[in-house]
């Protein structure tokens, strides 16, 4: 088999004059910064320096793959799969994108090597005119020049010694006298300058060949040895079969890629969208917090005002009721104090000299009218929940309330005061008022209501006192019985003006058995012997009622009873005596 000699994936390819290496910047630890040192390849496709790895606190995982795992290595490639079973390992996480890696047996060392890296640090070395790069052979000197046969990196002893051994070595002379050398400064527009990929197995050895049925890279000692009757070819004649393969699946990842970059661009362009939309809303909340805080504060200063208003307006009332029955008492204490010193000390004609004088200012003063109780009270209130109305725009609540109810001015309202139904809801109102008689324009009383039947007082009927917040108060209940019931109706423990009043209960609506029509004639297509509960009758013979004829009422009516109101209760009474043609079945 001979080795095809087109360089696809040559160790040397070179650039044009002044042209850097695509990957030039991937020549940096992530982790010390520092120039790639034995970097080694994680399955997550970033690379690492073996000493830095070697310093990342290792792991115990639990292996469910067995030989399957996907942890790519040099030593592995080599081992015999283990059986599929639950394995202990030790484990590292990616110290760029802490993705887990399972290290292999031989730990971080046993990790692939990445030698693209590894060429790309010796590319920035010779672009560093060899700084950092010492000699191959006796790694001390520094590098001058470059075996292109063997890719050695030599110093200039070591070079004259690749070239010139001396006799006893006439062996290895003929094996290196004729290799290539090159300044190290002449290498600089080339891509690539590793070294040969020496066989973990055999390290004297380069990896040439391929197995195709282990699919990995092979040496000539490896297809003599455990590789044998495996079929087999050189690197460079099945580069193109795998390097196929792995553009296709290139090819299919790299839309990927883009739909996910475009992804990113659209959240980037979304999260840009709703940091300015966030900033306008925000912009938004807080002009209208704080015009909403400018009406607050207004409205408050309003009801401080209010307040201090009513402060001294109730001030002033007792002032002057203060001052008025001081006044009246001083009046008073000196009629009663000269009547009395008259009394006793007056001569009889003294008394009756004085009489008239002090018998009228007496009578005068009993005659003068005053009121005991202060002539204002101390009921101020604020509600919170109460609307407002508007300031600026904006709904404001709370007031300050200074009316007070009472009860014996309060009034009941409504058509089910005194009848209802049984098992049917009646209702009425409650108009709360204060002692001038004004409604009270708001709602928070504590309204008490209770339905007792006079026959059996100990079983209340439940109640339901709906506040509608405008000083009125809906009242709801539903008797289970017919009967006499008491209502009371109570605020601030006193008996509103009519309660407590009797409520007579009746039994169900009865419905109507017959016909709402107009008269017997039409409604009972002609029939003469069908009657009518209005008592109305047709010449001819016909017992019913008819349009404008004796004892019709002139509208529509029942058939049953007579009734003229369609939604009514019926009074129909059946018996023996009653005629039975009354029309109930024939309907308009």
């Amino acid at each position: 088999m001979s080795e095809n000699k087109k360089p696809l994936l040559g160790f040397v390819h070179k650039l044009p004059s002044g042209t850097a290496p695509a990957n030039s910047g991937k020549t940096r630890c992530p982790l010390c910064m520092g120039l790639f040192k034995a970097p080694r390849l994680l399955p997550c496709l970033h690379t690492v320096c073996t000493t830095c790895l070697e310093q990342l606190e290792p792991f115990s995982v639990v292996d469910m793959r067995g030989g399957d795992s996907d942890t790519s290595s040099e030593g592995s490639i080599f081992q015999e799969l283990k059986p599929r079973n639950q394995q202990s390992q030790i484990g590292i996480l990616c110290p760029v994108c802490d993705a887990q890696v399972d290290l292999p047996v031989g730990g971080v060392k046993a990790l692939t090597l990445d030698h693209l890296a590894m060429n790309d640090v010796m590319l920035e070395n010779l672009h560093g005119e060899g700084q950092g790069l010492v000699c191959d052979l006796c790694n001390d000197r520094e590098v001058e020049k470059r075996c292109q046969t063997c890719k050695s990196n030599l110093c200039q002893f070591c070079c004259q010694a690749h070239r010139n051994l001396p006799r006893s070595h006439i062996w290895r002379q003929k094996k290196t006298s004729y290799h290539t050398m090159v300044d190290l400064k002449d290498l600089k527009g080339y891509s690539r300058v590793g070294k040969p990929i020496l066989c973990p197995v055999h390290p004297s050895e380069e990896l040439r060949l391929f197995c195709e049925f282990c699919d990995r890279p092979v040496c000539r000692d490896c297809v003599v040895g455990e590789h044998r009757e495996h079929p087999y070819d050189f690197t460079s004649n099945v580069i193109h079969k795998h390097g196929d393969s792995v553009r296709e699946l290139l090819r299919g990842t790299q839309p990927r890629v883009e739909a996910l970059e475009e992804a990113l661009a659209q959240i980037k362009r979304v999260n840009s969208a709703l940091q300015k939309r966030v900033e306008a809303v925000a912009a938004d909340v807080r002009k209208f917090s704080e015009g909403y805080i400018k009406a607050i504060e207004e409205h408050r200063n309003k009801m401080l005002k209010q307040l201090e208003d009513i402060r001294v307006q109730k001030e002033n009332s007792l002032q002057l009721q203060k001052a008025q029955l001081e006044q009246l008492l001083a009046d008073m204490r000196t009629g009663v104090e000269f009547t009395e010193h008259l009394l006793t000390s007056g001569s009889d004609l003294e008394i009756l000299i004085t009489k008239g004088v002090v018998v009228e200012r007496l009578r005068k003063l009993n005659k003068v009218e005053y009121n005991t109780h202060p002539g204002v009270n101390d009921h101020i209130s604020f509600s919170p929940q109460e609307k407002a109305g508007q300031c600026h725009g904006y709904e404001v609540y709370g007031a300050i309330n200074t009316k007070e109810v009472d009860p014996a001015k309060c009034v009941l309202q409504g058509e089910d005061l005194h009848r209802a139904r049984e098992k049917q809801t009646a209702s009425f109102t409650v108009l709360c008022k204060d002692a001038t008689g004004e409604s009270m324009g708001r709602g928070g009383d504590n309204v008490h209501v209770a339905v007792l039947p006079k026959d059996k007082k100990d079983s209340p009927v439940r109640t339901m006192v709906q506040d509608n917040k405008d000083g009125t108060y809906c009242v709801s209940y539903t008797p289970k019985e017919p009967g006499l019931y008491t209502v009371w109706v109570c605020i601030k423990k006193q008996h509103v003006q009519g309660s407590p009043f009797t409520v007579t209960v009746r039994r169900k609506r009865r419905p109507h058995l017959g016909v709402f029509h107009c008269c017997t004639f039409c409604s009972s297509g002609g029939q003469k012997n069908a009657r009518c509960a209005c008592g109305g009758t047709m010449p001819g013979g016909y017992l019913g009622c008819g349009h404008g004829h004796k004892g019709h009422p002139g509208r529509p009516h029942w058939s049953c009873c007579g009734k003229l109101t369609e939604k009514s209760e019926c009074t129909y009474i059946g018996g023996p005596s009653t005629s039975t043609s009354l029309l109930r079945t024939v309907a308009l």
